[in-house]
């Protein structure tokens, strides 16, 4: 069973960023580290969190270390640290204080939105377009993914801005975009996936990148009902769907994400089709747990390859079917 210690130390790592701001303030972000001078907290770049990854394992969100003492650690060895405190009852104390705090509503800023809002997303959603004839249908059926006039969620953008981590470099790119929405179906945020002109992801580095509020949020396919299956990236859930066209699906974006899902008031049965990798299993035991305390029912869709969408362009819808049969309720 998973210890106190590595649940927070994985919820802190769904708010790295978060974590960063409020312990780390004179740092600042740079691509996808969070930049201070050391654990003091002066200014400079000798210590370096990472803000993106799994939520446990090599290459977690918020493992940190510092390139000029060697000091290292995960987001509850920085809490101790930047707060002095020896005791491990007193660092959990500390790490759900804070996470507490981040549950509750941001009070009113006067400070100028980012450029990554929530705004800027509904912005970008408006200008774009439907998929169908666009190098999103194209991107998706290469991939074996059913397309129809249903996929609402899914818009094209001809000239979507990719920018470097450093920002010295700037690409216009054809981009598939995805809606994410809260349980009241309001846009809080977009996920942008930059495509080349024969219909594959663009040579770029990230090729994909997400904007707005995402934790809690998801990509949604269907009406929100009694049942729905959830995945990690917008590629499974359309996989899924494409198995199961009459089940509601939702995309949470990333392991860390599809673990801190919100679930809606109706939802009495939930189909957890993680990825098949050390982060996606943590991240759905955790989903799971919760499932069952609220009296949900859930169950795991395991790939066989990485991914559904891995295992459809492998197997074949009649194969998966059947899989994704055996699972079912």
């Amino acid at each position: 069973m998973e210890s106190p210690a590595a649940m927070l130390s994985r919820q802190l790592a769904c708010e790295a960023e978060a974590v960063c701001r409020h312990y780390l303030s004179n740092g600042r972000r740079s691509g996808r580290y969070w930049l201070v001078g050391d654990i003091d907290n002066t200014r400079g770049r000798s210590l370096f969190v990472r803000l993106a990854g799994p939520t446990s394992g090599q290459g977690a969100a918020g493992k940190w270390q510092d390139a000029a003492t060697g000091e290292h650690g995960d987001l509850l060895d920085l809490i101790a640290a930047t707060r002095g405190l020896s005791s491990l009852a007193d660092v959990l104390a500390e790490a759900r204080a804070f996470l507490r705090m981040q549950d509750r509503p941001a009070p009113p800023s006067t400070r100028k939105p980012a450029r990554n809002s929530v705004e800027a997303a509904r912005r970008l959603w408006a200008s774009a377009v439907p998929i169908t004839g666009t190098l999103a249908e194209t991107y998706l059926r290469k991939r074996g993914i059913a397309v129809d006039e249903s996929l609402t969620s899914l818009r094209f953008h001809p000239r979507c801005f990719w920018v470097s981590a450093d920002g010295n470099d700037r690409h216009a790119l054809p981009a598939m975009l995805a809606a994410v929405t809260d349980n009241a179906g309001c846009i809080t945020g977009l996920q942008r996936t930059w495509l080349s002109r024969d219909g594959c992801k663009a040579d770029v580095d990230p090729p994909r990148r997400a904007m707005g509020q995402l934790l809690g949020n998801a990509v949604r396919f269907g009406a929100l009902g009694l049942a729905a299956i959830i995945t990690e990236g917008i590629e499974t859930a359309l996989s899924v769907r494409t198995l199961r066209p009459q089940t509601t699906v939702v995309a949470a974006l990333s392991a860390a994400h599809l673990e801190r899902f919100k679930f809606w008031p109706e939802l009495k049965r939930l189909y957890v089709a993680h990825d098949n990798d050390a982060a996606g299993r943590a991240a759905a035991g955790s989903l799971l747990r919760r499932a069952l305390i609220v009296g949900i029912e859930p169950q795991r869709l395991e790939p066989q390859l990485s991914d559904w969408n891995d295992d459809l362009q492998k197997f074949g819808r009649t194969q998966c079917r059947v899989r994704l049969g055996q699972n079912w309720f």
